[in-house]
């Protein structure tokens, strides 16, 4: 049985357009997962820094103990930032966090003792390094946001996010707009 030439240029175009179809399908799953092993990464530096408030609030008690509202404020945060859902609400919660512990390591500068506490000052660091941690965990994470969200708006790949429902996935950023500023730095001789 001959198939005509025509018949087997049909066949060819088709195998060809399958296997794009699946090529791209495959890529879209693969940045999927991406965003997800990232994400994971994110949240695991989170619940790192999350774990290391307590033992910061009791270090600190005894020294701040008329500094209340400062402490309640973190430990409010963390409980906040414990119980968001999805990457906007944790972002924003953790962004709140990252703001109260910001305050009480400012309102710690006026207590010599307690900077001068070895474990207050091995929490502070920890907190630090976490901080470094959670932004290259972040930088990740957005990038490999970036990468899956321009595949499935891209054409033609559209069509194929479109028909097996692969969705956008949400930036983890920043909220508040003092978080962006570049700190001001001045050398004046005064």
């Amino acid at each position: 049985m001959d198939l005509p030439w025509a018949g087997i240029g049909f066949l060819v175009l088709l195998a060809a357009i399958v296997l794009w179809a699946i090529k791209i399908y495959n890529r879209l799953v693969k940045l999927r997962q991406r965003v997800a092993e990232a994400w994971s990464g994110i949240d695991v530096q989170l619940k790192r820094r999350t774990n290391l408030i307590p033992n910061l609030i009791e270090t600190v008690k005894g020294y701040m103990g008329h500094e209340r509202e400062t402490l309640e404020a973190v430990i409010a945060m963390r409980s906040r930032a414990q119980g968001a859902g999805n990457v906007e609400d944790r972002a924003k919660a953790e962004g709140q966090l990252s703001g109260a512990l910001m305050n009480l390591f400012a309102v710690a500068e006026d207590y010599p003792e307690l900077r001068a506490n070895e474990s207050f000052a091995t929490l502070q660091s920890e907190l630090a390094d976490l901080e470094y941690e959670i932004q290259m965990a972040r930088r990740y994470y957005n990038g490999s946001v970036r990468d899956l969200n321009i595949l499935i708006e891209s054409f033609p790949s559209a069509l194929i996010a479109g028909r097996f429902k692969f969705a956008m996935a949400q930036y983890f950023e920043i909220e508040d707009p003092a978080d962006r500023a570049v700190p001001k730095v001045d050398f004046g001789t005064g």
